[in-house]
């Protein structure tokens, strides 16, 4: 996978904001951030890097969706679930602005 100048430079400021890259199995196609146990897969198909999907909590191999069931909320991925507890669902917030933020261009 090449990456342009620009995309280089955005995988530059998540590095240095903590996260690390990862890679998950049928998802190889895409890059794979994480940080704090919750990861995002960045599509490097264009000019620039976007967000696939939606970002997750780590699980296993896989990425957990945030879901909402009649018995709360919970990370599920597969048959594994694990219950999103007001923090974790505060810091999955956090996570995701903070990838939103990172992915804009930045203001030089």
């Amino acid at each position: 996978m090449e990456l342009t100048p620009a995309q280089a430079a955005v995988l530059e400021r998540f590095l240095k904001a903590g996260f690390k890259f990862v890679t998950l199995e049928h998802v190889e196609r895409y890059l794979a951030i994480e940080k704090d146990g919750f990861v995002a897969l960045l599509d490097p198909s264009d000019d620039r890097l976007n967000l696939f999907g939606q970002a997750g909590y780590r699980m296993g191999r896989g990425i957990g969706m945030l879901v909402e069931s009649r018995a709360g909320k919970s990370f599920v991925w597969k048959s594994e679930s694990v219950p999103a507890t007001p923090q974790l669902v505060a810091a999955y917030e956090e996570f995701k602005a903070e990838v939103r933020g990172l992915l804009q261009p930045s203001r030089q």
